[in-house]
């Protein structure tokens, strides 16, 4: 009975050869895990990689429609700027444009435009402290600029402020005008305003509406020239 036993008992233990193969499949078996394991990683990274693209191109998008609808509200602003009337201003049609070197007497003081001098005047936000020829201001105004004037009535505040406006903007000018009527003028090829302070808003509609306008005769022409 004893030695039945014993032989009972060798017979169950595995052999060297089905442990080996035990290890072969176990062994398999954690590759195929690692591969699945690998491909959800795949799948999942793949996911992760197109929702960052997509997220990329809807950022990309809303960034270049956002430019562009700034962009077209910014045109249009300044659409609705050169169209609205600016209450005050005067315009003068029919004005000549011939060049010539002697001097012009104009219907308007300062002058709006008119016969003038070849030279320009030095239009790129430049503030004169002296007063300026006529001849060559004017020269100036066909070619867009917006030209700044004032008589002894403006006050150091108000000089300041226009100072200021001009050197900020190219394609204008200033200088004192001793003789004008007006406190303040804003004179533009063809068109001027007279105004009695620097703070009235309707200098910054000039501005806006007026620089490099649709009044200009030479759009594009340069406003450097001569100090």
């Amino acid at each position: 009975m004893g030695s039945a036993s014993k032989q009972s008992s060798s017979s169950n233990k595995p052999s060297g050869k089905q442990t080996g193969l035990d290890r072969r499949a176990r062994i398999a078996e954690l590759r195929a895990e690692e591969q699945r394991r690998d491909r959800r990683n795949k799948v999942i990274a793949g996911v992760v990689a197109g929702v960052v693209v997509i997220g990329a191109v809807a950022t990309g998008t809303w960034i270049v429609t956002d430019a562009n609808q700034k962009k077209k509200a910014k045109a249009a602003a300044a659409e609705a700027a050169a169209n609205k009337p600016i209450d005050g201003v005067k315009t003068y049609d029919n004005l000549t444009r011939n060049h010539v070197q002697t001097k012009v007497t104009y219907g308007q003081t300062p002058p709006v435009g008119g016969d003038h001098n070849p030279v320009w005047l030095d239009c790129m936000g430049h503030v004169y402290d002296q007063p300026v020829v006529n001849e060559n201001a004017v020269h100036s105004l066909e070619h867009g600029a917006v030209w700044v004037t004032y008589n002894a009535k403006a006050t150091p505040d108000d000089i300041k402020a226009l100072s200021d406006k001009v050197q900020a903007t190219p394609y204008s000018l200033m200088s004192p005008y001793p003789d004008e009527p007006g406190t303040i003028t804003l004179s533009a090829w063809g068109t001027q305003l007279v105004l009695d302070s620097a703070s009235d808003p309707r200098v910054g509609e000039f501005f806006s509406k007026y620089v490099q306008g649709k009044q200009t005769q030479e759009p594009g022409a340069s406003c450097t020239g001569p100090q």
